[in-house]
């Protein structure tokens, strides 16, 4: 795949997991590349690792930040044609457990930035004329989930109902709209959460890569990224609307593996 042409946003792109193996991806097949996160710092220390990045700090919930952001990206490299909608927040508790703050927060980011920012780079790409890609980042909960994550999951779910709206109204203007749905991607902040019902976060994971996914391999945030990049690339220039889910097969499987295997 060659991405030359494209010049692509990604939100929350400074941190590591997702953001950083979308990053990885999409300058390794040659995009400009705005990193964006709500640590400048972060964002600065991303863009660095790659010749033809910059960084671009703010809240992208706050609207005074998106207006700074896409006055500094005209700025510097004009407009864009990319859009990868990937900061997000995650919430582990049950719904009617969880305060009314916690589901504020994590809606203002999870599904309502995703539109605001995807507005933002819509209405500065029409003026121009010229074709544009956005890709949202899902979760395999917006497919099936477990307790603790309803919230979560009904946030994902919007944000793919997004995804295939605003696919149907921007295809006649050659600006195409797709999701991809990760999996348990490896990342080092998921021991923090594992240990809320683990005791043993290396051993949980073991077993979960074995018995839970239907490819028994870690799935690294570069896979993701891959996914995204091909979605971006012209070599999906026929699909629209669609969620890919990068999960190992793990929303394919009827039954786990330790059920099949009496474990």
């Amino acid at each position: 795949m060659d991405l030359k042409h494209l010049k692509v946003l990604v939100t929350g792109g400074g941190g590591y997991g997702v953001g950083g193996g979308v990053c990885e991806a999409l300058a390794g097949f040659g995009a400009t590349l705005v990193i964006n996160d709500i640590d400048p710092e972060k964002a600065r220390q991303a863009a660095a690792k790659y010749p033809s990045a910059i960084a671009v700090g703010g809240d992208i919930s706050r609207k005074e930040d998106l207006d700074h952001i896409f006055t500094e990206i005209e700025s510097q490299i004009g407009f864009i044609n990319g859009l990868v909608n990937n900061a997000g927040i995650g919430l582990s508790k049950n719904a009617h457990e969880a305060s009314e703050a916690e589901f504020d927060r994590l809606y203002s980011i999870d599904i309502r930035a995703v539109w605001q920012v995807s507005k933002y780079f819509v209405n500065q790409l029409l003026p121009t004329g010229q074709p544009g890609n956005i890709v949202n980042i899902s979760s395999v909960h917006a497919y099936s989930t477990q307790p603790g994550f309803a919230i979560y999951c009904s946030a994902k779910n919007a944000v793919e109902g997004l995804t295939k709206g605003m696919a149907f109204e921007l295809g006649k203007s050659g600006i195409r709209v797709n999701a991809v749905g990760p999996g348990l991607v490896h990342a080092e902040q998921n021991y923090d959460l594992i240990r809320k019902w683990s005791d043993d976060p290396d051993q949980y994971l073991k077993d979960f890569i074995r018995y839970q996914q239907v490819i028994p391999q870690s799935i690294q945030p570069v896979d993701c990224g891959n996914t995204v990049a091909f979605l971006l690339s012209d070599l999906s220039k026929s699909i629209t609307g669609q969620t890919i889910y990068v999960g190992a097969g793990i929303t394919i499987m009827l039954h786990n593996r330790d059920f099949i295997e009496g474990k």
